[in-house]
């Protein structure tokens, strides 16, 4: 006689300590939300939505692309972050720093950060609000949804808009001769990591001095 159990598919002692994993990060992560110490600027309060292309930045990834920010900013300085939301949460845990910073968001989760959002399509790369004015920020942070030369081109459109002159650019590494056309741009030695491995590689681009080499 068959046993009983032999029709029901099993899954694999992988698959089944990946699910026990995620359930496990799920359990942590609600019970960070209900503790009074869940920080809603922390990195994943806000989880990726990868049909939105989002993919967030390592700690220590976002922490050195913040630092780095501010020192270009300088004091009383002005950082835009276009599509880089695990930068922006980075710099709102620097408390006491001498900054201002807003958010370029297409996802809407993230108007929960009050007037520092601002809703964004790169698509429409110049509709902004009239409050931002042109050339206005010290530094402009971005990462652009898509590798893609339309994607990049339109982006260019709003930094170039927004910035004073100093821009910080995280993309593929496939994108550098694109980067270098449409903003002027060149790779920095320092390599972004992401808090989930992806395929593509990725790369920091800068017009100016910075601490990234």
């Amino acid at each position: 006689k068959m046993d009983d159990d032999d029709d029901v598919p099993q899954l694999s002692s992988h698959t089944l300590a990946a699910l026990q994993e995620f359930y496990l990060e799920q359990q942590q992560r609600e019970g960070m939300k209900t503790s009074q110490e869940f920080n809603q600027y922390s990195i994943g309060s806000i989880e990726e939505d990868w049909q939105l292309s989002q993919f967030w930045y390592s700690d220590e990834t976002a922490s050195c692309l913040a630092k780095e920010a501010i020192l270009a900013a300088g004091k009383s300085g002005r950082i835009a972050c276009i599509s880089a939301p695990s930068v922006y949460q980075k710099l709102k845990e620097q408390d006491g720093e001498d900054f201002s910073v807003c958010i370029l968001e297409y996802d809407r989760r993230f108007s929960v950060y009050g007037e520092e959002f601002i809703f964004y399509d790169y698509n429409h790369p110049l509709d902004l609000p009239e409050n931002l004015l042109p050339h206005s920020f010290d530094i402009v942070i971005a990462d652009p949804p898509y590798l893609s030369e339309e994607c990049l081109q339109k982006t260019a459109e709003t930094i170039k808009y927004l910035t004073k002159g100093k821009i910080l650019l995280c993309t593929g590494a496939v994108m550098e001769e694109q980067a270098a056309k449409y903003l002027g741009v060149k790779v920095c030695k320092f390599i972004p990591k992401h808090s989930r491995n992806l395929a593509n590689e990725f790369r920091c681009y800068v017009n100016y001095a910075s601490g990234l080499d």
